[in-house]
């Protein structure tokens, strides 16, 4: 698993680097889990956190295709204003195209069960996350935003489709976050609600980082879908 971990592989169709993590269970089509990280930083700060993630997944630690500067990437390039982040729209989308053909050859290329894929991520992470999920629900089991929040960018992409009633979305936010405020988690919560989307919403009093109860919390919750998926396989 370590080993693995360490190698860094080109998707040739999208041009995006990651790592995997194999199922530590032997299955067919196993879930998979990626998992994005913020602006300014790698896949590789993801390594320690795959290590502990359920052994049944299929964890892919993805590297934005924006490169900042020596090992510092980005999904799309940010400025904070006074009247709050300001993106390159047109980078987000591109990223987001990107991720979209990345899941579609889960299947072919690693042998993942397609009805299973999450996807998730921390600060800007969590924002591609709920980008992808939002404007093509069919194409993920469910998603998260650890400290993100949701583009009103993305907002007129999205379609009130059935999907968007069955993907499972996690939200968790630290109120002393001082790079996103609270309020992007509330405007996420209503905004999800809104679109009938099962949320799990939880703050917590942290700041601008992966706190260890959200981690414990986002585990539990991908956990509990795994298991239910499990017992209906099983006929239970």
């Amino acid at each position: 698993m370590t080993e693995a971990l360490n190698n860094v592989t080109i998707e040739p169709v999208t041009g995006l680097a990651y790592r995997l993590r194999p199922a530590q269970v032997e299955t067919a089509n196993a879930p998979c889990l990626l998992l994005l990280h913020g602006v300014g930083s790698n896949e590789s700060g993801f390594i320690e956190l795959a290590r502990q993630m359920d052994p049944r997944l299929v964890v892919i630690l993805l590297r934005g295709p924006l490169v900042l500067a020596p090992g510092r990437f980005a999904w799309f390039q940010v400025s904070f204003t006074p009247s709050g982040p300001a993106i390159n729209t047109t980078q987000a989308d591109d990223s987001r195209a990107r991720l979209l053909d990345f899941i579609d050859r889960l299947p072919p290329n690693h042998g993942v069960d397609p009805e299973r894929i999450w996807i998730a991520g921390f600060s800007q992470g969590g924002i591609m996350s709920a980008s992808v999920a939002l404007t093509a629900p069919e194409r993920v089991a469910g998603f998260g935003v650890l400290s993100g929040r949701i583009l009103p960018e993305v907002l007129p992409q999205v379609r009130q489709v059935p999907a968007l009633g069955k993907v499972q979305a996690f939200v968790s936010h630290g109120v002393h976050d001082q790079t996103l405020g609270i309020h992007f988690a509330h405007h996420a919560r209503q905004v999800l609600t809104g679109l009938g989307v099962p949320l799990s919403y939880t703050e917590y009093a942290a700041g601008h980082a992966l706190d260890g109860d959200m981690i414990g919390d986002f585990q539990g919750w991908l956990g509990r879908q795994l298991d239910a998926d499990t017992s209906a396989v099983n006929g239970a």
